[in-house]
């Protein structure tokens, strides 16, 4: 079993240079130094965690309308973030959350798949950024993009290919993240391909069961639900939900016969649904890494840190690396305004490696 040293307890900073324009709009003057500062770096460490996630939107670093050119201000954020890390003893991923013609909330208006130009403007900005960062150590991974969100894999697959051998022209002493379709979805990592190359790392994202990490959420169908969904619980409140849900071949279920089955949701129920993960690190020997888990804020403090803790326990039995979504805001909050930790039971589940 081969696990990521430095990479196995952390937190996303989502929200900052990365899905942040209504973060931006309401402190247009300062958001981007004071969303995440050196103090928050350090009370990571202080945590126990051993690195932090960044999400990066491709806007922030790189002009529209010259694609060739790149915006050292965008840059000054992540850089200024790697050297509080590296004070703090945090290792960082960046990680390309949002690509010229691709976000993984509008699939529907993604082109990157079907734009030759894009693909190659996606492959030079990660040219560009293996360049930039080839000097630094093994405290920096590189994660190629954010929840896939294709109906096949052939498309992606072919061009991260592409997008590896263009970095390791650059670049062969970094760690390479890459993860599935459908979100980043555990069950699809089988379809990714076995890269000739030994220092890649498999990635997939856990919010199952939704009716508990994504309740009341706005930009999902569980927004009106009049249900508060609680963690460990009986399942028939969660099977009432999956009966009467309405299904996507665009985000299938992969875990209808768990609740056919159980008649518990628990850690039963969540390491069940895990097991395409354990049966990958089985199969193809490889690191893998879970770059997003988390339970909404609005949902009861000890359902967020029981959940978390059984996503982590899981993890640490099959070496699985893993980033909490998310420290500050986003719906999924670790601290309050001031900056303090709202729950430390929820911070030593996250933190636990």
């Amino acid at each position: 079993m081969k696990t990521l040293t430095g990479y196995m307890a952390g937190v996303n900073l989502g929200g900052w240079i990365s899905q942040y324009r209504g973060n931006l709009a309401r402190n247009p003057e300062g958001h981007f130094d004071a969303f995440v500062t050196q103090k928050d770096i350090e009370q990571i460490a202080s945590w126990g965690m051993d690195h932090v996630r960044v999400p990066l939107d491709y806007s922030l670093i790189q002009y529209d309308e010259r694609t060739g050119r790149y915006d050292e201000k965008g840059f000054r954020y992540l850089d200024r973030c790697l050297q509080w890390c590296k004070k703090a003893g945090l290792n960082l991923i960046i990680d390309l959350h949002q690509a010229p013609g691709f976000s993984f909330d509008t699939p529907d208006q993604n082109t990157l798949f079907d734009d030759a130009g894009q693909q190659e403007r996606f492959i030079n900005l990660w040219r560009y950024i293996a360049s930039r960062y080839k000097g630094e150590g093994q405290n920096v991974m590189f994660e190629l993009l954010n929840e896939i969100v294709e109906k096949t894999s052939e498309r992606w697959n072919a061009l991260a290919s592409r997008t590896i051998q263009a970095i390791r022209q650059i670049d062969r002493a970094h760690w390479i993240v890459i993860g599935g379709i459908d979100y980043n979805s555990v069950w699809r990592l089988k379809e990714m391909p076995a890269f000739d190359d030994d220092k890649i790392v498999y990635n997939f994202h856990m919010y199952v069961p939704m009716q508990l990490t994504h309740q009341h959420a706005s930009w999902t169908a569980l927004k009106d639900y009049p249900v508060d969904f609680v963690y460990p619980s009986p399942m028939q409140p969660y099977k009432d939900y999956v009966e009467q849900e309405e299904r996507s071949e665009a985000h299938p279920r992969y875990d209808d016969d768990l609740y056919a089955r159980l008649d518990v949701m628990d850690k039963q129920f969540v390491h069940a649904f895990l097991r395409p993960a354990r049966e990958f690190i089985e199969a193809r020997d490889v690191p893998l890494y879970c770059g997003e888990y988390g339970v909404i804020d609005v949902a009861d403090a000890q359902s967020r840190a029981n959940w978390t803790r059984d996503v982590a326990e899981f993890c640490l039995q099959n070496g699985i690396g893993r980033a909490m979504w998310s420290y500050r805001g986003m719906g999924f909050t670790m601290v309050d305004r001031e900056g303090k930790a709202i729950d430390g039971e929820l911070v030593r589940a996250a933190a636990k490696h």
